[in-house]
């Protein structure tokens, strides 16, 4: 099994534009961060593999070392939760969220 967060090469050729959607919490983080960005990926992998090639470290706040999304974050499909094997449609979008907790 293959844990890295590296691009799934035999997808590379099928990369679509997908627009990401940040929390203020984490573009605050990482200087020059849009809260919006278009990037090229067939699946949420390639996004958050993406975001770390243009801010390095941006995957550690997104990821656990499984890798696996942080149980504090959540990341939507067009509205579904997703995980970091879901296929990605051109043009679709992308939430990265932070869990909101209180009590």
């Amino acid at each position: 099994m293959d844990n890295s967060l590296a691009p799934d090469s035999s997808l590379a050729a099928a990369l679509t534009t997908v627009v990401v959607r940040l929390p203020a919490v984490l573009v605050d983080l990482f200087p020059g961060a849009p809260r919006r960005i278009e990037v090229p990926a067939s699946t949420v992998r390639d996004v958050v593999a993406e975001l770390d090639r243009r801010w390095p470290g941006m995957r550690d706040r997104i990821c656990d070392s499984r890798p696996a999304i942080r149980k504090h974050m959540n990341v939507f499909v067009e509205g579904e939760r997703a995980t970091l094997a879901t296929p990605l449609e051109p043009g679709v979008e992308i939430f990265i969220l932070t869990a909101i907790s209180g009590g």
